[in-house]
């Protein structure tokens, strides 16, 4: 690997933080950070960032929330069977540049090639673009939801890219144009902004028969979905594990079924935003802790 003293990475995150945006460490050659909580610990310190890059030869990672930054990561197949759908084979797309000039075309806009630039390892492309003000757009992968399409990813808020001055698999990452960053194009950013969320109404259940077991089941079960529909911006994802150790308690007892339990928790967690699989994940979690300590009730 060339510049094994960690020269040309040092020189790089130094670069990269003169430039507002904020760096921590990766392993050296490796994509993965080399530090833990990286997006609340990236730094533009130059103090900071001279003592870690002196210690090794880090690659540099960028944090792009933190930095203000949306980068479209335009990437190649590294294998054969990685091709494209046959929506976009039709317009002859070969890689994520390919999709990025179609979606162009198809919104009437010229290419937004005149920002920095990265070519990465793989020979792909990382364009850097300012973030909307005030607009904490997320990540996107190829053509999942709100994804601008194959092979085409991007980092916002909660991502991080390989900085210039890197290497992977021996083949560097290198500026190739090196300009102040664009502001994200309106279209794009219309593009990768989130639907919005239904309105917010609380999740509610109704478990039959009578008396005071029925009662408190009903009470118990509309509580933890309220829990979770009343959460915070940033507290989704911890309330739905809490309310799903909690009803998990309950099924573990043979108190409520664990498919009811499962449906009306994931009913809760998508209507506050959370990815279906981010939030079936979280249950599932939830629901084994809650196995641990099994409740019923007293008729």
């Amino acid at each position: 690997m060339p510049y094994p003293d960690g020269s040309a990475q040092l020189a790089a995150a130094l670069d990269a933080a003169s430039r507002d945006w904020h760096v921590f460490p990766l392993r050296p050659g490796d994509k993965r950070p080399a530090i833990t909580a990286w997006e609340q610990r990236a730094t533009t310190d130059p103090d900071r960032i001279t003592r870690c890059w002196t210690h090794a030869p880090y690659n540099v990672g960028i944090a792009t929330g933190p930095s203000g930054l949306v980068v479209i990561d335009l990437d190649r197949p590294k294998h054969p069977d990685d091709t494209p759908s046959a929506d976009w084979a039709a317009h002859a797309v070969t890689e994520g540049a390919d999709v990025l000039a179609v979606l162009c075309a198809r919104h009437g806009q010229p290419f937004p090639g005149n920002t920095y630039t990265v070519r990465t390892w793989s020979g792909g492309t990382h364009m850097y673009f300012a973030a909307p003000e005030g607009e904490p757009l997320r990540n996107t992968a190829g053509d999942s939801a709100r994804g601008l399409g194959w092979k085409v990813d991007t980092r916002a808020v909660g991502g991080l890219v390989v900085g210039a001055g890197s290497t992977f698999n021996g083949h560097p990452y290198k500026v190739v144009h090196n300009v102040p960053v664009a502001p994200l194009p309106g279209w794009l950013a219309e593009l990768l902004r989130p639907a919005p969320l239904p309105p917010q109404r609380p999740v509610t259940v109704a478990l039959g028969g009578d008396g005071r077991r029925t009662a408190f089941l009903n009470a118990a079960v509309n509580g933890e979905l309220a829990r979770v529909t009343n959460s915070g911006e940033n507290e989704h994802n911890t309330s739905l594990y809490l309310a799903s150790v909690a009803l998990g308690q309950l099924v573990a007892g043979g108190e409520l079924s664990e498919a009811d339990v499962t449906g009306w928790l994931l009913s809760a967690g998508l209507r506050v935003g959370q990815g279906e699989r981010e939030a079936q994940r979280t249950i599932a979690s939830g629901l084994r802790a809650g196995a641990r300590r099994p409740r019923t009730v007293a008729a």
